[in-house]
Formats: structure tokens, sequence, C-alpha cells
């Protein structure tokens, strides 16, 4: 099987990522995050995941840093909370361009990794994938990276890998939540 991730960090995909490099799954990460911000907050990211990436031997994908094109998406959603009408609309624009990359890429599935915190209601995530699967037409493998044993395993490589772990899920309006972040 040919996966295209779509992954928002290093934590959130590190065992999701090991779990599939492990059981043979042939992966790519997709990095695809224009919301998070500032810029050198989602370098630090990207750098994270890609570091996570080599370690684990699965191959990596980035598409541009457009943070004003995610600001357009999510105009008028500023003050909207965590799993809110701001993050359907997020979860969707990001989900979509995973879907057209695994379609023009000629991945099986796609799937994404926006679930696995327990800040993120995983049902909003699959609803926003599914509307992408039935646009671009790349079948979207749901899964939550929670069961299983991953949640453990997860816990064990941030530590073993030293990983990166932020304070808010990279959006600037979350941001203002949440302790500052610099």
């Amino acid at each position: 099987m040919k996966l295209l991730v779509l992954s928002c960090c290093a934590p959130c995909s590190c065992a999701a990522l090991k779990h599939l490099a492990d059981s043979g799954t042939q992966v790519t990460v997709l990095f695809y995050n224009p919301n998070i911000f500032p810029q050198r907050e989602y370098e630090k990211r990207r750098d994270e995941q890609q570091r996570l990436c080599q370690k684990l031997g699965v191959a990596f994908a980035e598409l541009p840093y457009d943070h004003a094109a995610w600001q357009a998406q999510v105009r008028g959603l500023e003050h909207e909370p965590e799993r809110g009408k701001r993050c359907s609309v997020c979860f969707y624009m990001r989900l979509k361009q995973a879907a057209a990359y695994a379609r023009k890429h000629h991945f099986d599935f796609f799937a994404s990794v926006l679930g696995t915190s327990r800040y993120k209601d995983i049902e909003q995530v699959h609803r926003a994938a599914h509307q992408a699967w039935r646009e671009e037409g790349t079948p979207y493998w749901p899964n939550s990276w929670r069961k299983g044993g991953l949640s453990e395993l997860r816990r064990a490589l941030i530590q073993e890998f030293n990983l990166y772990q932020q304070t808010y899920c990279g959006c600037e309006y979350s941001r203002r939540t949440h302790e500052k972040v610099d």
C-alpha cells in the first residue's frame, strides 16, 4: 500500500509513522500547514518533522507555506473556539490539498494525524477528509492513531527522540488562548 500522511508535527505523527513503517507500508509524510504562525514556528515544526522522517526511514514532502491563503480561508472565523468552524475550514483546506497531492502522485490512500491530539475532534477531521475524498477521488483512510498502544508509543517516542513539543496547534487565533510561544 502506498500511503500519504498529512502531518501537523512530529509529536502527533511519530507513533503512526513508526507503526506504518514497521508494518511495511510505503508511507510519505506531507507537510502542508499554512495555519502555523509565526513562520519561524512553522519552520521549527517542519524541520522536526523532517528529522523524525529521517530517523524512521519515511519519505517527506512539503507544499509551500502560504499563511495569507490560510488567513483568507478562515476570515470571519477568527473568534471561533477550538473545535469550532475555523478548525473545520482549516482541516478541509489542508486535507483537500493532501488528497490532490495523493491523486497527482498516485498514492493508494491518504490519511492524516490531524486528530491525534486530544484537543482536536477526530470526527471533525474525518468529515473534512471525506469531503476532500469526494472532490479529489483519492480514498481517505480514517484512523485515530490513539488506540492499540499508539498513545503509549507516542509518549515513548517523544522522549526517545527528544521531539520538540509545542503548546498550541499552530493557529495564530488558537495561540491567543494558550501560553505564549516564541
